[in-house]
């Protein structure tokens, strides 16, 4: 089984998170990398499209950010799954359990099923909504115990500044 950790931080309270110990942003830049070195190339191939080598870094590793809490609503139901149907892409069946780097969740969110049963939260079939063509992407699925994970969630541990450099 995997190991989850919530974390919230500053400046707009977002809530983030990790598995087994690696923030999942970091899991989903390296899971997209090549799939996003060909939009940026297809992107500096365009007039105009040039960009500069922290442009480009920042287009491959920078593109999630966490999700704010007042979007959330009531964290814990949330990430179990029970969301508004405000927060559907489309017909997308999914969670975002990420959102954009600009802090607007709905810009670049990342998807996944979130499935509850007694024993075990699973998070499956990880996705972005805006790349239908990149399919289900090559992360998870995430089996976590449910006690764990509902401790994790009741009690995020706080942080000052996002703890990826920025």
């Amino acid at each position: 089984m995997h190991r989850i950790e919530f974390f919230r931080y500053s400046p707009a309270d977002y809530w983030g998170v990790r598995v087994d110990g690696t923030d999942l942003r970091l899991t989903v830049a390296d899971a997209t990398r090549s799939l996003r070195e060909r939009e940026a190339d297809a992107m500096a191939a365009e007039p105009g499209g040039r960009m500069t080598a922290q442009e480009r870094t920042d287009f491959l590793a920078r593109r999630h950010g966490g999700m704010r809490q007042e979007d959330l609503g009531a964290p814990a139901a949330y990430f179990l799954g029970e969301h508004e149907p405000a927060f559907r892409c489309g017909t997308e069946d999914g969670t975002p359990v990420l959102g954009c780097s600009c802090g607007v969740w709905e810009c670049g969110p990342l998807l996944a099923r979130i499935t509850v049963t007694a024993d075990t939260v699973i998070w499956s079939r990880f996705r972005d909504p805006y790349r239908p063509a990149w399919g289900e992407l090559p992360i998870g699925p995430y089996v976590f115990p449910r006690a764990a994970y509902e401790t994790a969630l009741a009690h995020p541990f706080r942080l000052a500044h996002d703890p990826l450099p920025a």
